[in-house]
């Protein structure tokens, strides 16, 4: 598979998981144990504010749904 921004994204400092959707774009999981957010480098969706392991499992469902490749930026 060929790297891209959207596969292989620069790591945040913040980075708890990162996992990735069929298409190979990443699925980033950011914050503290207490609050926690993802972030789909493919579709773009996020969400935020639950505790790690709400938005583990939130996450993960995202990735396993999410078909996108790619996020066009307007």
């Amino acid at each position: 598979m060929k790297l891209s921004p959207n596969t292989s994204p620069a790591e945040p400092d913040n980075l708890l998981i990162r996992m990735h959707n069929q298409l190979g774009a990443a699925i980033d999981v950011k914050g503290t144990e207490d609050r926690a957010r993802w972030a789909c480098h493919g579709c773009g969706e996020t969400r935020s504010d639950y505790p790690l392991y709400m938005t583990r499992v939130d996450a993960n469902d995202h990735a396993v749904a999410c078909r996108a490749a790619y996020h066009r930026t307007r």
